[in-house]
């Protein structure tokens, strides 16, 4: 005859071999080895890596239709013509002093519109001989900010000649 479960669990080797299972479960059945595989996969799975086959919604999407960082893609009011003056000024101004790594700032108080241009690289020859440089403008008013690309080229006088200003667009 066979004894009662509930005497035959609580013996000695019976009770051993259950505590033997019962410390085999969760991770520390796995090992060192197998925990830290564990912890890279679950890693790699939550990590918010994607492959995608150029299909869904997001694939149709053009550089339109995205905005990032806190630079909106311009629904509002662009610059007026009026602070293209003083932007165009603004430029004239910083080129004209020749300074290396140097900004001049704008502001038109009737507008409230306000910037700074910088110089973007050496000067260079145009096709009729001119010096020539490229230029950066900033330009925030309210909410709207924006970035505007220039060329100028040196008169005969000395001072810049602004002829291209323009949004600025990477390329």
């Amino acid at each position: 005859m066979r004894p009662p479960a509930a005497k035959s669990a609580s013996s000695p080797e019976v009770s051993h071999a259950l505590y033997r299972v019962w410390a085999r479960v969760g991770l520390s059945a796995i090992q060192a080895v197998g925990a830290v595989m564990t912890l890279i996969l679950i890693g790699l799975g939550s990590s918010g890596c994607s492959m995608s086959k150029g299909e869904g919604p997001f694939a149709r999407m053009t550089d339109a239709d995205v905005t990032t960082g806190s630079i909106g893609p311009g629904h509002g009011q662009g610059p007026t013509d009026s602070d293209l003056a003083f932007a165009r000024a603004a430029a004239s101004d910083v080129l004209t002093k020749g300074d290396k790594d140097s900004s001049q700032p704008w502001e038109n108080a009737k507008t409230g519109a306000h910037g700074s241009v910088t110089p973007l690289a050496r000067a260079y020859t145009a096709d009729d001989g001119r010096s020539c440089r490229d230029f950066l403008a900033s330009y925030v008013n309210g909410d709207i900010e924006s970035w505007l690309q220039g060329a100028a080229c040196q008169a005969v006088n000395g001072r810049w000649d602004i002829h291209t200003l323009k949004p600025w667009r990477r390329g």
